[in-house]
């Protein structure tokens, strides 16, 4: 068995659909035994939590919303030549219980996160049936399966927790038999033991996948996506980030919770409990061949890293004084503390001497943080063994994350020379005894350029990056930029030096290119995208 999850932009439009159907047809035609996941159509679940804040605001512009979501849902059926099919009514009846429930929440201006979960839940509940209904008109033995018959869990509304021994039982009943159906499940969403509509909370269709895939101890866990698979870095911040082929388990928890966004935390408990391996996908390049996420170990790049990552807009909060040095229980009073506070701590750092603790919070956690923290060492304040808490805003989170990073010696020395080198400050650093990750915070406005510097330095180390800024570009500048362009190729093979002008200057105007002015065309480009030259507009 395998167990296949298709997200929200996957199934986002009819086109994305019957692209799903001829993937799935062919797999099943190989003789390939299959179960589906699928998310609401993408950008249906903020829609309805747009409809739940306008009705609850007592604003009636949530049955314009409403209106919008069902002509989706219907336009899609009427795409897939579906109009004739039951799941016309089905669809049909879900929006009417939508509607009565979100007149419930206007009349009442409230949302509960109890109704919050129901109303959610309709954006899975209506996708499900649709593709349910594509794929049997393909000849495919497809049926719908709401995972809330399978899937139970506490009465955590919005975050709701598994009970994995019920619902492992449920799912191993509902797929025994051996019937060669192809179950298209709903994801993210659950019941409770008394029946009581429950979500997982974000990613959680990820998680349902995994569930299922866990409780039947299926060959493989594949995750369909619109990227191809994960990569060493932020596509939007480094460019030359490119795709991963290999991760172990605990570089895909490190690399999740460094805002890899294409794989969420919980996802990866049950598959790693079974082994089971997780293949990330292209929908939309479904040839090519993603990252494969399993127990063995890979290979990484130089040093063996295998991404740099970062978190933005983090703090850095300090609690110091003689009152922590050799008292048992300080940590613990800190942790406890936040802990009460559902302050999530993002990194801690501990210098030997007890004399100082530094964690890393979100910043919009800042205040709360330092309020619960100031009333807990309020008496060690007071008597002065303790200062008052320290702030230092507006930093980011860079890790460097690598499995076999504890192998190689030098790996911390090349982080921090490539920041040093660059005059990037190191705020606080933090390193298990694991070795699998490197934490450093430095300033937020260095984010985008550590994280290229970075990922340069372990994964494209055979040349060296020097970006050129030019001032005079006449007779002699223009010849050296010639000298540059026909010499490009030789510097970069024979002297492992790659040069990108990224500023050139006359008198009158000057151009940027963050990326490398092109050298083929300059004069046309600093004339015709050039602003005037200044001194210091050009520093």
């Amino acid at each position: 068995m395998k167990v296949l999850k298709f997200g929200g932009t996957s199934v986002g439009t009819p086109e994305r659909i019957v692209d799903i159907g001829k993937l799935l047809l062919d797999r099943h035609q190989a003789g390939e035994q299959m179960t589906v996941v699928t998310s609401a159509f993408g950008g249906v679940t903020d829609a309805l939590i747009k409809c739940s804040d306008l009705a609850a605001s007592g604003d009636k512009n949530y049955l314009q919303i409403a209106e919008q979501i069902e002509s989706r849902h219907h336009n899609t059926i009427r795409s897939l030549g579906l109009s004739g099919d039951e799941v016309v009514g089905e669809i049909t009846r879900n929006f009417v219980n939508f509607k009565n429930l979100l007149h419930g929440v206007f009349l009442v201006r409230e949302a509960s996160a109890r109704t919050m979960d129901f109303l959610l839940s309709f954006g899975e509940r209506n996708a499900a049936p649709i593709l349910a209904a594509y794929l049997s008109t393909l000849g495919l033995p497809a049926r719908y399966l709401d995972a809330r018959q399978i899937i139970k869990t506490n009465k955590e509304f919005g975050r709701a927790k598994v009970n994995f021994s019920t619902t492992e039982k449920l799912i191993q009943d509902r797929f025994r038999g051996g019937e060669n159906f192809i179950e298209i499940v709903t994801g993210f969403i659950a019941t409770d033991i008394g029946g009581l509509t429950t979500t997982l909370g974000r990613g959680g269709s990820d998680y349902t996948a995994a569930i299922i895939a866990g409780a039947l101890r299926a060959e493989v866990l594949e995750i369909w996506t619109d990227v191809d698979g994960v990569l060493t870095s932020n596509p939007k911040i480094v460019e030359n980030a490119y795709t991963i082929p290999e991760l172990s388990y605990d570089e895909a928890m490190e690399l999740s919770h460094f805002g890899a966004k294409v794989i969420y935390p919980p996802t990866i408990q049950p598959a790693l409990a079974e082994s089971i391996p997780i293949y990330i996908k292209n929908t939309f390049n479904p040839s090519f061949m993603g990252t494969l996420i399993s127990d063995r170990i890979p290979r990484g790049g130089k040093g063996n890293i295998t991404g740099v990552t970062g978190i933005s807009d983090i703090t850095l909060l300090t609690l110091a004084g003689s009152g922590l040095m050799g008292i048992p229980g300080s940590s613990a009073r800190l942790f406890s503390a936040l802990g009460r506070a559902k302050i999530n701590i993002v990194m801690i750092t501990q210098a030997s001497s007890e004399h100082s603790i530094c964690i890393a919070v979100r910043s919009g956690d800042t205040p709360q943080a330092v309020e619960v923290l100031s009333e807990e060492f309020q008496k060690e304040m007071e008597a002065r063994l303790v200062k008052p808490i320290k702030t230092e805003p507006g930093l980011s989170l860079i890790a460097v994350i690598g499995e076999k990073m504890k192998s190689v010696p030098g790996v911390s020395g090349s982080l921090f020379k490539a920041l040093g080198n660059n005059g990037i400050n190191v705020a606080a650093i933090a390193q298990g005894s694991s070795e699998l990750n490197i934490s450093v915070a430095i300033k937020r406005k260095d984010e985008v350029k550590a994280l290229n510097l970075v990922h340069d330095a372990f994964f494209l180390s055979e040349s060296k990056g020097l970006n050129l800024f030019l001032v005079g570009v006449g007779l002699i500048g223009g010849t050296l930029l010639e000298q540059i362009k026909d010499q490009y190729d030789t510097l970069r093979e024979d002297k492992n030096l790659d040069i990108h002008v990224i500023g050139i200057a006359n008198s009158k105007k000057m151009y940027f290119h963050s990326d490398g002015i092109d050298l083929s065309r300059w004069r046309e480009d600093l004339e015709k995208s050039g602003v005037p030259s200044s001194f210091d507009g050009y520093v």
